[in-house]
């Protein structure tokens, strides 16, 4: 294993030199520093992480807490975290991945110092993670928006924007009975904060353009997307325009049409809130509302490391969603 002394002879400097290099805790003359640079490029040294941590208090690990509770639909959240930690190691980052469902969890993680930062996932309205993530000393990005942003910085696709342009698009088709086919039960009872604000701009929709229209949560499984899309069609039998926030029960959903004797397109329009691939998968291509998951963690790390490097301050950013037509 290449040392930290190998490094030195090889570039004919003292160990110290290369750590100030590594460190950049002192000001070292370009030529040594090239020297030095292209020794550990030779040599393909990587500096050891304990090492590394007691000498500059950083571990360059960031912290994802992902609770993988019930009604999470586990492949979406994958793509979150892959561009979290595709990002992170782009920038010689490690991630821990934290899955536990409680706040104590956070706080062993951050007061133990394991990790220089958190970004924290799955975030409700009002979320009891919060006031543990505001006394912090690590900086905190959520993936999500509580109803209390303030002192946090929060980034994900402005869901309440993605419920007001898929109404819009249903009621600009000519629809005027049109629902909102949510996520599961479970995840509606928490308040996570994206179902939360797809059914507030929803509804700002509905009653913006005066259309008729139904909220239900949906089950992923075939019976539940069969009781979701009856229980609509039994309280509001006109009902032609779905927009459907639920990416494993959107197969069923359009089943569940399909044996009712609806066609898609022909007789009912369905605009999906997902990823692209999702909507793209299904039997007929569906117009949809991308949410672009990698990027958003991508985004995440970005933010973090920035309050990392020059204590930023707290700021929101929301993706405009973007909708695109199709079949």
């Amino acid at each position: 294993m290449t040392t930290i002394e190998d490094v030195a002879k090889a570039a004919g400097v003292s160990a110290s030199t290369v750590s100030y290099v590594l460190s950049g805790k002192r000001s070292i003359s370009a030529p040594t520093r090239k020297r030095v640079e292209q020794a550990i490029a030779d040599l393909s040294y990587r500096p050891h992480a304990g090492a590394r941590a007691l000498a500059s208090s950083r571990t360059n690990v960031i912290g994802l807490m992902v609770p993988l509770r019930a009604g999470v639909d586990v492949s979406v959240v994958m793509q979150f975290v892959t561009g979290v930690v595709t990002h992170a190691r782009q920038a010689d980052h490690d991630v821990l991945l934290l899955t536990q469902d409680d706040a104590g969890g956070l706080e062993r993680v951050a007061a133990g110092s394991m990790v220089d930062a958190i970004i924290v996932m799955d975030v409700e309205a009002d979320d009891p993670r919060i006031p543990i993530l505001r006394g912090l000393r690590q900086p905190t990005v959520l993936i999500g928006l509580p109803r209390d942003p303030a002192g946090l910085s929060c980034v994900d696709l402005d869901f309440e924007a993605a419920g007001r342009l898929g109404a819009a698009h249903l009621a600009g088709a000519g629809h005027r009975e049109i629902a909102l086919l949510g996520p599961p039960p479970e995840v509606m009872a928490r308040h996570t904060s994206y179902a939360d604000r797809v059914i507030r701009g929803f509804r700002h929709t509905r009653a913006e353009r005066s259309l008729a229209a139904e909220v239900e949560a949906c089950e992923t499984t075939p019976d539940g997307a069969r009781r979701a899309v009856d229980a609509v069609l039994g309280r509001a039998p006109g009902t032609t325009g779905f927009l459907v926030h639920n990416e494993r029960a959107l197969p069923h959903v359009l089943g569940r049409l399909a044996e009712r004797g609806l066609r898609v397109p022909e007789d009912v329009s369905v605009v999906a809130l997902c990823p692209t691939a999702v909507a793209m998968a299904q039997s007929v291509p569906l117009t949809s509302i991308d949410i672009p998951g990698e990027v958003i963690g991508g985004v995440a790390v970005d933010m973090v490391l920035s309050r990392l490097e020059s204590k930023q301050p707290a700021e929101s950013r929301l993706l405009a969603p973007v909708l695109t037509a199709r079949d």
